[in-house]
């Protein structure tokens, strides 16, 4: 299975963060490594906007055969748009048929080769259409809330939810680590069908990281793990 990096120059809740050093070496690494890694993927391929992240993910060992137009990575652009492209050119160019991809987000530090096997071995298990990683939320999704610019509150659903959260069945949400297609839905502009699945990993290492309050916690965690490693 083919692996896609997106990797856009642009951020800006952390300018730069994808090359940024988390604990000596580049964000993006991290990924790169993971997805090397895996016994699951064949090819690791970085879409990129940005020369100085192209050179830093071929030097960790990820292939960029092209650059992404500046186009597909403005902050209003879909991300399914740059993974269409990716596909489509890679067919074109190289006259082969890419049926799924796995996309790994470089924001996900802590996410392991084991977990990305696991997650393919999954989607081919159930043959399905897509499989997406989860972490468990800590609280009922019932207690969130709209908030007017006034600051009233609004109700999201409908119905009586004033419960204990032990009285309630756990939610999930996305945690951006592990995103498994088949070309077939991300052409119909889909990540989700009737046939999709999760993938579920736990909160330690489901950090996404986009502020740097987030950028602070996954140092946090490092740290802490080399204490308990040298102790």
């Amino acid at each position: 299975m083919i692996a896609i990096i997106p990797a856009r120059g642009g951020s800006k809740g952390l300018p730069g963060k994808n090359i940024k050093a988390l604990n000596d070496k580049p964000l993006i690494a991290y990924t790169i490594e993971a997805a090397l890694n895996s016994k699951k993927i064949t090819r690791v391929i970085v879409s990129t906007d940005d020369t100085e992240i192209a050179v830093v993910s071929m030097k960790y060992g990820a292939e960029v055969p092209f650059m992404r137009p500046d186009d597909l990575a403005t902050d209003t652009a879909r991300s399914v748009d740059a993974y269409n492209y990716t596909i489509q050119r890679l067919e074109r160019e190289e006259d082969i048929s890419v049926k799924e991809i796995i996309v790994l987000q470089p924001t996900s530090p802590f996410r392991t080769s084991q977990h990305i096997d696991e997650a393919i071995e999954l989607y081919l298990e159930k043959k399905a259409d897509s499989v997406i990683s989860y972490c468990q939320e800590q609280h009922p999704i019932f207690w969130h809330k709209y908030v007017t610019l006034a600051g009233k509150l609004e109700e999201i659903f409908e119905g009586d939810f004033i419960k204990n959260r032990q009285e309630v069945s756990p939610t999930f949400y996305p945690n951006g680590a592990i995103y498994i297609f088949s070309t077939d839905i991300l052409l119909e502009n889909k990540y989700y069908t009737s046939n999709s699945y999760a993938y579920i990993m736990e909160a330690d290492v489901s950090v996404d990281i986009d502020t740097q309050m987030d950028w602070e916690f996954a140092n946090f965690l490092i740290e802490r793990k080399k204490r308990s490693t040298n102790n």
